[in-house]
């Protein structure tokens, strides 16, 4: 399903890294410092933190994968991406949490609520975390655009050239460039979800045509049978206590300049993800109808994607599609790669090998561990062919992590040895009971999933009420920071803090809610979660009504 790459398509691919390393070395002007390097100085607007957070969790394989999906199971494949639609409006609540804890990475969140070395527990799952993940999307884009130039072009270059870009721009420009490159990619990312869709439509004969190919079956929105409505809702469970701990959300989100900014940031850059996801979706259809009128078989459902860039697109339209797939990685490398770094900087070399240096110091720390640690992804990626089982492996623990870090947010009485058996119990529960049903410890199940989550955090109430607390030293001023709201002031350069009813957050405060104290009040204490909950879930609706809607167009 490959095509051979014409001059002008290499015209626009080059164009496009060209465009996007002067945006990024343009902003890296801004860097003065570790903590506008690693955190943009908590200075970002709305727009870019909405870019950030849509990037960032955008990958070049989602709409490939589920494009071809569709093809096989038809429209209600759709809910393989739009698992995390439910959880998306609690982002407006869980937003705040990363701006106020007022610290460089979630390293730094788990050391200020549970001590030194629960912190490096956490961190050695980030850098994990960032190395596998690092490389399974270099070597997925590689693969992709290896195929779109017919072979002609060794993924591993690819990967060379697509690194060398990101991180010439990410080592001198830190976050600065990673958010304003991610603002430029985010609109390559939206094309490469729609591109196919209008010159589908006009191949086939619209929508008309869909609803006349296609059995009703295939046009339903309801989960196809290997996604249920009770996988749905442990995907939803395991995602909402997963997302959190994932290392590279706190300088996605919580670095706008205001809490607004990181609410919408969070909340409408992942939203926006899930409208493109219909894009996606809709690509699969209109490929299931092509190949039925043009009398072509397809070996695997998911060369559908390929096979409508190739019948589709006209020379240098391949080459904008490349150069979107390479934004959509591009996006989520360079975060990964300044955000690696500052937790490497942050919690293990600042906290246990050069205790005493220069904020420069630290500064070229940064910048080299996160070079050290990309490098260490491109090996992964060059070496292993097969990464599924790695980025299995860390999305899974990412949500046993997550336990902890709901107890630290939630429940004063949690302590780091509930922490720790939270994580260590539920994965082992989960891969034991992985092991004795598949035969394999990867292969994910929602009736395991949900057992591992539920002894995990019977495992952190337990141990925690069987252990010492931790100390009030320690506890009251992480609580302290999560209590109060900060915002930067652009006219001074400022931190300030606000004092404002409305402004509590509600999963902060669950363990000290009182039946007694009326509806009244409770809105009044957490109206902003609430207004902002409630607009949210009325987008979910909406984004619903329009995928269901949007076929029943001419």
């Amino acid at each position: 399903m490959a095509i051979d790459l014409h001059p002008l398509d290499w015209a626009v691919i080059f164009g496009y890294l060209i465009l996007v390393l002067i945006i990024g070395l343009v902003a890296a002007r801004r860097v003065k410092d570790t903590h506008d390097y690693f955190l943009g100085g908590r200075s970002f607007n709305v727009w870019l933190i909405i870019a950030q957070a849509f990037g960032v969790g955008t990958h070049a394989e989602m709409p490939v994968s589920l494009t071809g999906a569709t093809f096989r199971s038809g429209y209600a494949a759709i809910w393989y991406q739009w698992k995390n639609l439910f959880i998306t409006p609690f982002y407006w609540i869980l937003a705040p949490i990363f701006r106020r804890c007022r610290c460089t990475t979630i390293g730094e969140f788990y050391e200020n609520r549970y001590g030194q070395w629960m912190g490096g527990v956490y961190s050695v799952f980030a850098l994990s975390y960032f190395i596998f993940n690092l490389g399974a999307m270099m070597k997925g884009a590689g693969k992709l655009v290896s195929a779109a130039a017919g072979g002609t072009v060794d993924p591993n270059t690819v990967v060379f050239v697509m690194t060398l870009t990101f991180l010439l721009y990410s080592f001198v420009g830190g976050l600065y460039a990673a958010a304003y490159t991610d603002f430029v990619q985010s609109f390559f990312i939206i094309a490469l979800s729609f591109m196919l869709v209008p010159l589908g439509l006009a191949e086939i004969g619209g929508f008309t045509a869909i609803r006349r190919e296609l059995p009703e079956q295939m046009l339903s929105l309801v989960a196809p049978g290997d996604i249920g409505i009770f996988m749905i809702v442990v995907l939803t469970i395991n995602g909402l206590i997963g997302i959190m701990a994932q290392p590279h959300m706190l300088a996605a989100v919580g670095t706008g300049k205001d809490e607004k900014t990181c609410r919408i940031g969070f909340a409408y850059g992942n939203f926006t993800k899930r409208f493109c996801t219909i894009g996606w979706a809709l690509t699969g259809l209109i490929v299931v109808v092509m190949v039925m009128q043009q009398g072509v078989t397809l070996a695997d459902p998911e060369l559908a994607f390929g096979y409508a860039t190739r019948a589709l697109l006209a020379p240098g339209f391949v080459g904008l599609m490349i150069a979107c797939v390479l934004a959509a990685n591009m996006s989520t490398c360079s975060a990964m790669m300044v955000d690696g770094g500052a937790l490497f900087t942050q919690n293990l070399y600042r906290r246990y090998m050069r205790k005493q240096a220069s904020d420069r110091h630290y500064l070229m720390a940064g910048r080299y561990s996160g070079l050290a640690i990309t490098a260490l992804g491109i090996l992964f990626g060059f070496y292993v062919e097969s990464v599924l089982e790695a980025f299995l492996f860390t999305e899974t623990i990412a949500a046993f992590m997550g336990i902890s870090m709901f107890g630290a947010m939630c429940w004063k009485r949690s302590n780091r040895w509930g922490a720790l058996a939270s994580l260590v119990v539920s994965s082992v529960v989960f891969f034991t009971l992985t092991e004795l049903k598949f035969g394999q410890l990867l292969m994910w199940d929602a009736w395991n999933c949900l057992v591992a989550l539920g002894v995990g955090f019977a495992s952190l109430v337990l141990v925690s009420l069987l252990t010492k607390p931790e100390s009030d030293e320690l506890t009251e001023p992480f609580y302290e920071h999560l209590d109060t709201p900060s915002y930067l002031d652009e006219a001074t350069g400022e931190e300030k803090t606000l004092h404002a009813e409305g402004h509590d957050l509600l999963i902060v405060k669950l363990g000290d809610l009182r039946l007694s104290e009326g509806l009244g009040k409770f809105y009044r204490r957490f109206k902003v979660d609430i207004d902002g909950l409630a607009v949210a879930f009325g987008v979910v609706v909406a984004l619903i009504v329009l995928a269901r809607a949007i076929l029943w167009l001419p």
